[in-house]
């Protein structure tokens, strides 16, 4: 968020991210004081930060600081010739501010939030690949980070996006891709992408990676709040309605119904989510006897169709039904093979936001645990050393930060961690309080027990199971990595 007005960042910002709007907004008005890159970064700076961060100029907000939040989510308006070059120098300020590079979406499931434009897909999903390709041309002039989201829905865009990194004038572009992971909707897509951008590198000089998640990606959702719902109008339908009364009378009209069920049915429209109702399981519900059995099974002790079930339940409780489910990664060797991918690279939590849906904080610990067993067990994939490679220099050498290495002369960012205690206590799920979200209660996974210490710019932030803050040290360890510090 380099620019914009604090309800402009709103809205593209929160119902993309599952994060409360009514708290975030008066926040960004009491806190956003810049007017562009080098102020965005200051105001980091400036900050008594915990944990060091990067940051990167977003597609979605340069354009519509450049052309205006309408214009830019107009789709049968392109940027004219001054507004594109707006673009090009935002991203340019931001690269000199520090900033990584710049992140683009394709991907029309993410939807704005607020009133004026609400459930319009964000700014970034407007342009045209031509857009895209000038401000890639930037990252790759400054040899800085280009990421994208490609368009899931068509897919057409992933070998564009791969191609984008191939040496122009003998300089590659560091292209990021969001994500590789084994869905069932694209079953073995995951490996023929990971070849693809794997031959991409070694042949022809480019440098490319998937971002991945070493974890199972599953969700927890309260009601139909959950990103994947998006996949398909009728979904969109739903979450448009902010009044969860309306929304529970819009699940009870036939007509909508038929509409929700032809379309999670589909067999031919794209999906991310499986949609399988014997696969998803209820959490918590106000019935009695439904709790930790799957949809399907309670719909066949009812002799009724399971989607039926679903939406009857969704539209009697709303909110109030709270389910789990699996999208990606549940098999054990596949997700191994992800890992271990030299295309992979380990990352796209997303946990930091989506606050009641994920709790993927600590996937650095899960996947040392898996690698770890798969040692003892005598079938190793990839070694510890490999793993933690993977999780630190490989991570800031991609990206071009001072990060990931142990050397004299270098900051001191480590974490201590006991390697007996990376056990199944790493995957256990609890819900705490959100700092100043009143009322809402977040996923954490929290491994007291398995890090022992966290130092951040060679002071310790943790230790013995206690942050510094609750021994009587001030905070503010950590700063704002720039792009091209690394030693």
């Amino acid at each position: 968020m380099v620019v914009g007005e604090p309800e402009d960042m709103a809205d593209m910002f929160c119902r993309v991210e599952g994060i409360p709007r009514d708290t975030v907004l008066p926040l960004l008005r009491d806190i956003v004081d810049w007017k562009d890159p080098s102020g965005y970064a200051e105001h980091l700076r400036s900050l008594p930060l915990g944990p060091n961060l990067v940051s990167m100029a977003g597609h979605s907000t340069i354009r519509a600081h450049a052309m205006g939040l309408e214009r830019s989510l107009d789709d049968s308006v392109r940027p004219d010739g001054a507004e594109m070059s707006s673009m090009v120098d935002l991203v340019e300020e931001s690269v000199d501010a520090g900033l990584l590079g710049v992140s683009v979406n394709l991907l029309p499931w993410d939807k704005m939030g607020g009133e004026r434009f609400r459930s319009r897909p964000t700014p970034s999903v407007f342009a045209r690949f031509a857009e895209y390709r000038q401000l890639a041309a930037v990252a790759r002039r400054r040899d800085a980070v280009f990421q994208a989201i490609p368009n899931l829905q068509t897919r057409w865009s992933i070998g564009p996006l791969l191609d984008l990194s191939r040496p122009r004038s003998g300089t590659p572009l560091r292209t990021s891709l969001l994500t590789l992971m084994d869905a069932p909707p694209a079953m073995g897509a995951y490996r023929v992408m990971a070849t693809i951008a794997e031959q991409y590198n070694r042949h022809l000089g480019a440098r490319v990676r998937f971002q991945a998640l070493p974890t199972p990606f599953d969700i927890y959702t309260d009601g139909l709040e959950n990103p994947v719902i998006e996949e398909f109008g009728a979904g969109s339908e739903a979450l448009h309605l902010e009044d969860l009364e309306a929304r529970r009378a819009l699940l009870r009209a036939p007509v909508y119904r038929d509409r929700f069920a032809r379309q999670w049915r589909n067999p031919i429209a794209s999906r991310a989510y499986h949609r399988d109702l014997s696969e998803a399981r209820i959490v918590s519900c106000p019935e009695p006897g439904l709790d930790d059995r799957t949809f399907a099974q309670v719909a066949a002790e009812r002799g009724v169709d399971p989607l039926e079930l679903f939406m009857d339940l969704q539209a009697a409780h709303g909110n109030d039904l709270r389910w789990y489910s699996v999208v990606a990664n549940a098999d054990p060797a596949n997700l191994e093979w992800i890992m271990a991918h030299p295309a992979a690279m380990i990352g796209f939590s997303d946990a930091g936001a989506h606050l009641r849906n994920m709790a993927f904080y600590n996937f650095p610990l899960r996947m040392l645990k898996r690698v770890r067993d798969a040692e003892l067990q005598g079938r190793p994939f990839m070694t510890v050393q490999a793993a933690v490679r993977k999780l630190t220099a490989d991570i800031a050498e991609f990206h071009r930060i001072d990060a990931g290495h142990l050397a004299p002369g270098r900051r001191a960012d480590l974490v201590v961690i006991d390697p007996e205690r990376l056990d199944d206590s790493v995957e256990e799920v609890h819900e705490e309080s959100m700092v100043g979200f009143p009322g809402l209660r977040r996923l954490v996974r929290r491994n007291d027990d398995t890090v022992r210490a966290v130092m951040v710019n060679g002071r310790v932030a943790w230790s013995g199971g206690r942050s510094s803050d609750d021994l009587g040290v001030s905070h503010g360890y950590g700063s704002l990595l720039p792009l091209g510090s690394a030693a």
